[in-house]
């Protein structure tokens, strides 16, 4: 499906593209994405539309079968990448969960800005970005993801995600398709 309409104050989700992550082995090239990233964010600045940097800064509590991080990150690893270009009027939520809106104050910094959509980007697609778009959904925000703007480091989630879940839980296509539709808006 690609895109209808933006609602008139749609917000910029940008997930982990941070320092720490962007060194991962991607399935996709992380550069694309980046730019892709990027040029939506200069196009949200662009028309006064919220932007939302996210990084991760550990990992929810419980067991699991996996090793889990031990919550020491070297220096550096959570500050978001210089392309960002993070400005002061950008809302910054540093997650411990993979999606953005658990015990964070995201929702409520939103809905305060009277925002009803969100446009998901970053890494990795079946989890931060997922878990993210999936509470956004859950907290009754329209939900648009750049499909072009993110990648994962397995293959499987980021193409199951985009092919099963994204469609259940809004509207795909392009970064372009969603900068060409902020282009139809009056400045």
């Amino acid at each position: 499906m690609s895109y209808t309409a933006l609602d008139p104050n749609t917000a910029l989700i940008i997930v982990d593209l941070q320092k720490g992550i962007v060194g991962s082995p991607f399935t996709h090239p992380i550069e694309p994405v980046v730019e892709r990233s990027c040029a939506l964010l200069q196009a949200f600045r662009k028309y006064g539309l919220p932007v939302v940097l996210v990084n991760v800064a550990g990992v929810a509590p419980g067991r699991t079968e996996r090793p889990r991080h031990n919550g020491a990150f070297p220096e550096g690893w959570t500050d978001f990448i210089s392309e960002l270009d993070q400005q002061p009027s950008d809302i910054v939520i540093t997650k411990r969960t993979w999606g953005a809106f658990t015990n964070t104050t995201l929702e409520e910094q939103l809905k305060a800005l009277g925002v009803t959509q969100v446009v998901v980007t970053g890494v990795a697609t079946g989890t931060g970005v997922e878990a993210t778009a999936r509470q956004a959904y859950e907290q009754g925000f329209n939900v648009s993801l750049a499909l072009d703007a993110m990648t994962d480091v397995r293959a499987e989630a980021h193409d199951y995600s985009i092919k099963n879940v994204f469609p259940k839980l809004g509207e795909t296509g392009t970064a372009q398709d969603i900068i060409d539709l902020l282009g139809t808006r009056s400045v």
